[in-house]
């Protein structure tokens, strides 16, 4: 057998072509979650916190000390992103 007739066998194994319209319609459903997290939800959080820009938020764990700069925890960056 040749290496491209084994391939399409092995391809159209159910359990292959299953994984692959899985991958696809959980990429698509992330982006539709992103979408509504970053367009809906939070624009109206913001409006509830009196228009708090989460970019900024961060918690100090170490305060600058000479030229050694402070160490934050910037979670205010992972909500961003996570809109």
């Amino acid at each position: 057998m040749s290496l491209v007739k084994e391939f399409k066998i092995f391809a159209m194994r159910g359990n292959v072509v299953d994984m692959a319209v899985g991958i696809i319609i959980g990429a698509t459903f992330g982006k539709i979650v992103s979408s509504l997290v970053s367009d809906v939800i939070m624009p109206l959080i913001g409006i509830l916190l009196g228009g708090v820009d989460f970019s900024n938020l961060s918690l100090t764990l170490k305060e600058p000390f000479g030229t050694e700069s402070a160490v934050l925890l910037k979670y205010g960056f992972s909500i961003t992103l996570l809109a």
